[in-house]
C-alpha cells in the first residue's frame, strides 16, 4: 500500500489536512487567490484609529452608557442624572469627568449648576445600537 501524502490530489487525506476548496479536476486553490479581485477598504491613519480606540474605551463602563443614553434625549445637570440613574453623586461626577475628557458629553455653567450634553449625535447612535444589538441577541436566545 501507498503512503499516505497530505494534501495531494488522488491520494487518501489525513483528518489533520486543511479541508479547502478544490476544482472540478481536483486542485486546490490557495485560500487568497490572485485571480479574484476583492475590493480594497481605505484604512484610516494610525492616529485615527487609536483615537477611536479611546472613544470606545471611554464608553465602556455600564454607567457611562447610561449617561448617553440619558443625554440623548436632551441636557441635563448632574443631579437630574443621578436621580434619574439612582447612583451617587460622586460616581456620576466621576464618569462624567471621564467622558468629558474623551469628548463625548460637554458641560456648560449655570449659575451654580453644570448643564451636560453630548458632544455629537454620532456618539448616541453608536450607544443606542450596541444596546439595541444587545437585547435583539439576549431576545434571539430565549426559549
Amino acid at each position: 500500500m501507498a503512503p499516505t501524502v497530505k494534501g495531494t490530489a488522488g491520494t487518501e487525506d489525513t483528518p489533520d489536512t486543511e479541508d479547502t476548496a478544490g476544482t472540478a479536476s481536483g486542485t486546490q486553490e490557495p485560500p487568497h487567490s490572485s485571480d479574484r479581485s476583492v475590493p480594497t477598504i481605505p484604512v484610516p491613519p494610525t492616529g485615527t484609529l487609536a483615537e477611536a480606540g479611546e472613544l470606545l474605551r471611554a464608553l465602556a463602563a455600564p454607567v457611562r452608557i447610561a449617561i448617553v443614553l440619558q443625554l440623548r434625549s436632551g441636557e441635563r445637570c448632574v443631579h437630574e442624572l443621578v436621580d434619574g440613574l439612582g447612583v451617587a453623586q460622586p460616581l456620576i461626577s466621576q464618569h462624567l469627568r471621564v467622558l468629558k475628557a474623551a469628548r463625548v458629553v460637554r458641560g456648560q455653567r449655570r449659575g451654580r449648576e453644570v448643564v451636560y450634553q453630548l458632544a455629537d449625535d454620532h456618539l448616541a447612535h453608536i450607544v443606542a445600537d450596541a444596546v439595541a444589538h444587545v437585547a435583539e441577541m439576549e431576545e434571539d436566545q430565549r426559549p
